[in-house]
């Protein structure tokens, strides 16, 4: 007798669904203790679907196809010196933003899946979470890869792996991911599957890998490429966990809504520094901030909050307050960056006037009246030898972490600061949004590492702030960090291309 030959439909079911087991010694609900943890009802794990239906013998063949076209792409870059092709050294700044605050988060990503992996009783959720673990470690390698060129001839690259738990800027995206993964697996799900894979993951990537491509970086815009049917992939899944949740229970919901609320406003929070380099870091700019988040959330996510009604969804709260941040988050943030340039691991600088004019025409409702006056008078500054850097540490959110920096929308004159008392503590926050997350949950914000605080204990090296760059921060001081003009990234531009 010939064996017969499976299909794909009975292939995948073997290969997933046909791997669970039954419990002979333990009971079920012991084996996976998490799942009854923050609330959520399953009632019947088999009605998961993966829209893919994709087996982990296909998964690795596609997959070892996309890396052999993806390094030999890495190859042909590096042998022709493809960072001599980049539209401007200023570029190069924003490539040393992602990889200390976006690539570390990655392996984060896949430290969390794969511990949700064991956390669900059912195969069809487990296989997945698998399967989204291997992607996001192949993400921080193939970002690496595609970035190490640049550390051959640009400053700022070397520590990046210290800088992440170390440099104050870059607890920002940490705590978010910390934040996630210390919450219930479904929470999880919640928090980075659908709120910021499928909710706000193009206002990360495809402004990045855009901006790379307007800017002659093919190293890290063919990243992108190779990413992006990942990606499809894990907003796929993203959409499934709310829908199938929802289905699965009518009590789920007022968790699911609390969770969408607090993660859709920790990631546009953890979104500022893609603002910041939409605006201003890219020297061929791709598009606004404000074009960016209307295109891809007040279109695409209006469009997704509708569908999801259905089931008793209803649009983030605090949305409509993004909706009017959007016009002063990214000046807001570069402004901060700016001030502190002598403590940040990438250089900043003065838009040029073409820029100005650029930020003007995309903002003409608040640039002129609050930004400009600022940049200019700043340059002024320059020119007279008088730079300016802000001497003291800002105060920092409890929640998010960042600075203060932004102001408040009925007046944006005004610095937005809320705070609260806990057991006789007082905590100070950015926004409604993070002092209202902090409330619900504050055994948990207490214990927030904040860079600020930890400086002035005395737990960062020091006491000087040189030692605290140098030592603690691992800086090469006038290397790293101060200004883009006549630094040496900047000399060494100008030598490769002959600019006297």
């Amino acid at each position: 007798m010939t064996n017969k030959k499976l299909n794909i439909k009975d292939k995948y079911r073997l290969l997933t669904r046909d791997l669970d087991w039954e419990f002979s010694y333990t009971d079920r609900k012991a084996a996976f203790p998490l799942e009854e943890f923050e609330g959520i009802k399953i009632t019947d794990w088999s009605k998961w679907e993966d829209p893919f239906r994709l087996t982990m013998d296909a998964y690795w063949k596609y997959q070892a196809e996309k890396e052999k076209k993806l390094y030999a792409i890495f190859d042909v870059f590096a042998q022709n010196n493809g960072h001599l092709n980049v539209s401007d050294p200023r570029y190069v700044n924003a490539i040393k933003l992602f990889l200390t605050g976006i690539t570390p988060q990655e392996y984060q990503a896949y430290q969390g899946f794969a511990h949700l992996g064991r956390q669900y009783g059912g195969v069809g959720a487990r296989v997945a979470c698998q399967m989204q673990s291997i992607d996001e470690l192949r993400h921080v390698q193939t970002q690496v890869h595609a970035m190490s060129h640049y550390n051959k001839f640009f400053d700022g690259f070397k520590e990046w792996t210290h800088m992440q738990d170390k440099v104050w800027y870059l607890s920002v995206p940490k705590s978010f991911f910390n934040d996630a993964r210390s919450a219930g697996p479904f929470e999880f799900l919640v928090a980075i599957s659908f709120s910021f894979e499928y909710v706000l993951t193009n206002l990360l990537f495809v402004p990045f890998m855009s901006g790379a491509a307007y800017n002659g970086d093919m190293a890290t815009v063919t990243f992108g490429f190779s990413a992006q049917s990942d990606e499809a992939r894990h907003m796929t899944l993203g959409l499934e966990v709310i829908k199938f949740l929802l289905e699965q229970h009518e009590d789920n919901l007022p968790i699911i809504q609390k969770w969408i609320d607090k993660w859709f406003w920790r990631g546009s929070r953890l979104l500022t520094i893609v603002a910041m380099m939409m605006d201003y870091m890219l020297p061929n700019k791709v598009m606004s901030w404000q074009e960016a988040w209307e295109t891809y959330f007040e279109e695409a996510g209006g469009s997704l909050f509708k569908d999801l009604a259905r089931y008793g969804i209803k649009m983030p709260e605090y949305a409509e307050l993004i909706k009017r941040e959007k016009e002063h988050v990214s000046h807001q943030a570069w402004w901060t960056f700016y001030t502190y340039g002598q403590v940040a691991g990438f250089h900043t600088w003065i838009p040029t006037d073409d820029e100005l004019d650029w930020l003007s025409e995309k903002y003409p409702n608040t640039f002129d009246k609050y930004y400009r006056p600022r940049y200019e008078y700043a340059r002024k500054l320059e020119q007279e030898g008088k730079r300016f850097y802000n001497g003291t540490l800002p105060m920092l959110c409890t929640t998010c972490q960042i600075p203060l920096l932004f102001t408040d929308m009925d007046d944006p004159s005004l610095t937005s600061h809320r705070s609260s008392e806990y057991e006789g503590d007082h905590y100070h926050f950015c926004s409604d949004g993070c002092q209202h997350i902090f409330e619900d949950e504050p055994e948990k914000y207490v214990q927030s590492w904040l860079p600020v605080h930890q400086i002035y204990q005395g737990n960062c090296g020091g006491p000087g702030l040189e030692e605290i760059l140098s030592e603690y921060y691992r800086f090469s001081l006038g290397e790293d960090n101060l200004d883009m003009v006549n630094s040496p990234d900047e000399q060494r531009w100008k030598k490769w291309k002959g600019v006297a």
